[in-house]
């Protein structure tokens, strides 16, 4: 950690956005261990180099709302149960970050006093400034708002540089990647053409969002061990959502 602390870092406070399946590793459902203990590294180490880190992370590891009220589940009781799922992956990254020596607190959206505090926007900054680790759990406690709608709101109020988007691909492309071996990878792309080509980055208000606000959007591959501290520190990662 000592050779990273002397890195100059990009960013001064970023939020980073993980889905609830980048939790899971190989497994079909659940937490890899070892998946969370890697993030946790790589956020401390993250901040070793000057960074405040705040984090939100889904829940489709254990509970996707949107797949819950397909199957004739009512929509708003479906998306409460992903808000819970996100509860516990936050849970679970707060005590991986705080086995290896790090501050968090979960802040979350519906009141569950016994194991997060309530997100108060001027407490959750006051922590990120005192060094903490802060985790955004619960979504916007709102049903029909996704993580990454919460993830762009959280971001907002919090002052962050940029939305740290991690996937399971390199960035941006023109097409599935997986499905059209000659699909082209951006290195910057606009918020407009990212809508008007239903790129799938975030949902559309997720992006709109940022867009009114000029919040820029690093979607970069995070399941390559390094990518986030790389990142961090100024190296030129996956795809850019800007402008």
């Amino acid at each position: 950690m000592t050779g990273v602390a002397a890195k100059k870092a990009a960013y001064r406070r970023v939020l980073l956005k993980l889905s609830g399946e980048a939790l899971m590793g190989n497994k079909g459902y659940g937490i890899d261990q070892t998946i969370v203990d890697r993030i946790a590294s790589e956020v401390l180490e993250s901040q070793a180099m000057g960074v405040e880190v705040a984090l939100v992370v889904g829940g489709g590891n254990i509970f996707r709302g949107l797949a819950g009220s397909t199957r004739g589940m009512d929509r708003s009781t479906a998306d409460y149960m992903g808000m819970l799922a996100t509860v516990m992956n936050s849970l679970a990254l707060q005590d991986a970050i705080e086995r290896q020596g790090g501050a968090t607190r979960v802040m979350s959206a519906i009141n569950i006093s016994q194991i997060a505090e309530p997100y108060i926007r001027r407490r959750a900054v006051r922590h990120l400034e005192k060094g903490r680790v802060v985790i955004f759990a619960a979504g916007t406690g709102n049903p029909f708002f996704s993580t990454d709608t919460a993830a762009s709101l959280r971001a907002m109020e919090i002052g962050a540089d940029a939305i740290l988007k991690g996937t399971k691909v390199d960035g941006v492309y023109d097409k599935d990647p997986v499905k059209h071996p000659d699909a082209v990878r951006f290195s910057r792309i606009s918020y407009l053409e990212v809508l008007n080509r239903d790129l799938k980055v975030m949902d559309s208000t997720a992006i709109s969002l940022c867009k009114d606000n000029n919040l820029p959007i690093v979607v970069f591959d995070f399941t390559i061990a390094g990518n986030i501290v790389k990142l961090i520190g100024g190296e030129d990662l996956g795809t850019t959502v800007g402008g």
